[in-house]
């Protein structure tokens, strides 16, 4: 079992949802990361709040075992995006961002986690992604994640920055804009071409397809009956996918499938609640037993000697 490493925003969300107001609940792509992985490994966490940052909120993220060595806090208000859903929960559309502190915000990693094996690089403009592995001595694997903004705005950063990674999680939509390509498979490949050999594309409730080197595993999302948000679902993804690959130390191409696998199942239980409720409550078994209802969604029985 091998620490982990994840850098990224902690911040406050305020969610409009089928009519309800959620006031400042907590969030954040590092915060949503770190408690998927949290379930598999050891997590440290990088990230800055704001003096105003609760400190039940600290309590909860340290009792499930997350080094908050390197959790800063700076005076000032905490990082606080709002955004409304629509009736479907398909789309949203932002209402505001108050970067506060997070605007200055300049990771710095603590000697102690210099030589983590395992790194995530959270949503935060590729610059900063870039200063963190300029810190890390030689990681073992490391995986990014990304948004349309910074496609937009930092593209050129973005690109330095994939000649470093080995893991570039995205969404289709992503994919499609960085890559130019309207074919998934094409956009994969040519953004394999930057640098990183395996790409993780998203595509929310149509599930995700893996990338790995030469090879491609497609699995749907798992058929739920109730969604209250999708908010950070991506970044439990994430946390889950990397938090299962250190723990059994490998990347092979059978451990990024059933690390993929995780990441959907704690994406799961992620949506079924409004915030991060739904990581909060959970119990390994509840995983495990997810998991295996995976496995019976996508078997099928197979005869050689039948059409």
């Amino acid at each position: 079992m091998s620490d982990i490493l994840i850098v990224g925003s902690v911040a406050f969300d305020t969610l409009r949802i089928a009519g309800c107001i959620h006031n400042k609940i907590l969030g954040g792509s590092a915060t949503y990361a770190a408690m998927a992985a949290a379930y598999f490994t050891r997590v440290q966490l990088v990230a800055v709040v704001g003096t105003d940052f609760p400190r039940s909120a600290i309590e909860m993220l340290a009792k499930r075992g997350i080094d908050l060595a390197g959790l800063e806090t700076v005076e000032g208000q905490t990082f606080h995006w709002e955004g409304a859903y629509n009736d479907d929960l398909g789309s949203r559309t932002t209402i505001r961002t108050d970067l506060n502190v997070f605007a200055d915000f300049q990771p710095k990693i603590p000697a102690s986690y210099r030589s983590t094996p395992y790194v995530m690089l959270g949503n935060i403009h590729p610059e900063l992604q870039f200063q963190v592995l300029e810190q890390i001595d030689r990681p073992r694997l490391v995986v990014a994640d990304t948004m349309n903004l910074w496609i937009d705005i930092g593209r050129e950063a973005l690109c330095r920055l994939l000649e470093r990674i080995d893991v570039l999680v995205v969404n289709d939509e992503e994919a499609r804009q960085f890559s130019g390509e309207k074919n998934l498979v094409k956009a994969a490949k040519t953004i394999q071409k930057q640098g990183p050999s395996t790409i993780i594309i998203k595509k929310g409730e149509h599930g995700a397809i893996l990338f790995h080197e030469d090879q491609i595993f497609c699995l749907p999302a798992m058929p739920l009956d109730s969604v209250a948000d999708p908010t950070g679902a991506g970044d439990t993804f994430a946390g889950a996918l990397i938090g299962y690959l250190g723990r059994i130390d490998q990347n092979s191409h059978v451990a990024f499938r059933k690390a993929v696998v995780y990441g959907s199942t704690l994406s799961s239980f992620c949506v079924e609640r409004v915030g991060t409720k739904g990581l909060e409550s959970l119990q390994v078994e509840d995983i495990y037993k997810r998991f295996k209802q995976f496995e019976k969604l996508v078997s099928f029985p197979t005869d050689p000697d039948s059409f």
